[in-house]
């Protein structure tokens, strides 16, 4: 077959996408005219109407576009009745705005007809595109179209094809495909959050059920640590648990070894946000796994590692060049600066705990700061911290 043929229909049903993503904003558009209105609607009308002839073919073949063809037709209908109402008595100008109201309702249902077949189509071309493409670059765009489209707030039609598509389950099947490129697995478990934002009560299940958080967890990617880190935020408890119960903790908080800080600081974000929604139960675990001891140690390397680049930085240039604007910003720099206070203070003001718990976790933090400190100046000051808040 001739390439040029095979083009053709592809062209013809972009060209086609195109002009509804068109008669979309056109019909938005007409909608904003009043019942009492102060411009002449029939330009727009028209337009409209010239929209719907350039794709009158699909218009007429294609059935799931039959309802816009009728209500198109309606338009035409309406703009005819309006051109053929005239005059300024009380009887015309009631019947204008009748016209008028009707025209604004099949705006309306134009636009939500037109949003209906995109919808479709987009559903279509994710699943066939991450079905059967290996094209990275194209996978991202229908991942990023499918987010912006879940952006715009829950729609039962919308939430109809993607659990007929089953897009959840293509979503989490790339991403426990270890041989899957990162950036598509990071871009598929970013959709699965939009997801559960779109609409919780249905999506949460799937996540908690299936292996999205062994997956996750197992990537060890900064991004993917943002994405449990949103989980934990929009889930909260339920999710905690879950990670609790599958011994998920002490894999997390190994992620502050890794090499890259980004990771190490998403990783650190993370266990903040499950100590603030966490129950007694998590909380614990994280302290016997260690975590005090690992922030301070954490803490103390960033700050010899912050010192030595200092005296470098004054060998270089004088340390009489320096200024206090500069001394601040280096004792701020870095993501554990104060890192066990910061912790402190998402288990002092989280939801997952009663006041006896408070009360008694940030008893046992100082004891842990007081064991694992190497002088009695850095328990004070991290004590300090602690129990008052770190300094600026």
């Amino acid at each position: 077959m001739d390439p040029t043929t095979q083009k053709q229909p592809e062209e013809q049903e972009r060209h086609s996408l195109g002009v509804l993503q068109l008669l979309q904003s056109a019909s938005k558009e007409l909608q904003n005219y009043t019942l009492f209105l102060t411009k002449d609607p029939q330009a727009p009308i028209r337009a409209l109407l010239n929209l719907g002839n350039e794709i009158s073919a699909p218009l007429d073949t294609d059935p799931s576009l039959f309802k816009l063809s009728h209500l198109l037709c309606n338009l035409q209908t309406a703009l005819n009745e309006l051109e053929a109402t005239r005059g300024y008595g009380l009887r015309s100008i009631i019947r204008r705005q009748a016209i008028y109201y009707k025209i604004s309702q099949l705006a309306g249902q134009i636009e939500r007809e037109a949003q209906a077949y995109l919808d479709k189509d987009n559903i279509f071309r994710l699943v066939r595109t991450l079905d059967r493409s290996r094209d990275e670059g194209e996978q991202v765009k229908v991942l990023t179209e499918l987010e912006e489209r879940l952006s715009r707030g829950f729609d039962r039609d919308y939430q109809e094809l993607i659990l007929k598509a089953k897009v959840f389950q293509f979503l989490e099947s790339i991403l426990c495909d270890r041989s899957c490129p990162r950036t598509i697995r990071e871009h598929a478990a970013q959709v699965m959050v939009a997801l559960i934002r779109f609409n919780r009560n249905v999506f949460v299940g799937l996540v908690l059920m299936g292996p999205t958080l062994e997956a996750l967890i197992s990537m060890g990617s900064c991004r993917s640590m943002e994405v449990l880190t949103s989980l934990v935020a929009l889930v909260r408890s339920p999710l905690i648990d879950e990670i609790e119960s599958l011994g998920e903790v002490p894999r997390i908080m190994n992620l502050l070894r890794s090499r890259d800080p980004a990771t190490r600081a998403a990783a650190f974000d993370c266990l903040c946000e499950i100590a603030y929604h966490g129950r007694k139960e998590v909380i614990e675990a994280m302290l016997e796994q260690g975590l005090i001891e690992t922030l301070l140690e954490l803490q103390r390397q960033e700050q010899i590692d912050h010192d030595h680049d200092r005296e470098r930085d004054d060998r270089g240039r004088g340390s009489e060049d320096r200024n206090e604007e500069e001394d601040k910003e280096e004792e701020k720099r870095g993501g554990f600066h104060g890192g066990v206070a910061k912790f402190a203070v998402q288990v002092e003001v989280g939801e997952g705990l009663t006041n006896q718990e408070r009360r008694e976790f940030k008893m046992e933090i100082l004891r842990r700061v007081k064991q694992a400190c190497v002088s009695e100046a850095e328990a004070a000051s991290v004590s300090a911290e602690v129990l008052w808040g770190s300094s600026p």
